[in-house]
């Protein structure tokens, strides 16, 4: 993966992209409000809620970067299976949290379990083409 060096834009955060801007309030994801009640599909329903959790180095969602493998969901708990671009990502805490605090939001959802999967690794092949465009227009090849 290259990374090209991104512009430096006046009156941003430092080192803000302006394609951040537009995703971010107070170092947090902008996500739309809980549902007013339980969806006829809740695993689908979880896809989508998870599709506003950014990684937090570039506005691309989880699932556009291939990090979620699977989503189950059994009498209010949501089971997410999760994994990392590297062993040591340093944000891995914090993707953790993101992802709970978005699926706690929703009154349907009484508990989120995260089980990290390490097999198969991630590939960049895992990336959804939705998510390589964004890669894109940001600069980075994939």
């Amino acid at each position: 993966m290259t990374v090209l060096p991104l512009p430096v834009v006046p009156g941003l955060d430092a080192g803000l992209h302006p394609a951040l801007a537009s995703h971010k309030s107070g170092g947090r994801d902008l996500w739309s409000p809980p549902l007013p009640e339980a969806p006829d599909d809740p695993v689908a329903a979880t896809w989508d809620a998870l599709g506003e959790v950014l990684d937090p180095e570039i506005p691309i969602s989880l699932p556009e970067l291939g990090l979620i493998y699977g989503v189950e969901h059994v009498r209010g708990r949501v089971h997410v299976r999760l994994t990392f671009t590297a062993t040591a990502c340093p944000c891995m805490e914090f993707i953790r949290e993101d992802v709970t605090d978005r699926l706690e939001r929703e009154s349907w959802i009484r508990a989120v379990e995260i089980e990290e999967v390490w097999s198969p690794p991630w590939t960049a092949e895992r990336i959804t083409p939705e998510g390589r465009a964004k890669l894109r227009a940001l600069g980075v090849s994939a």
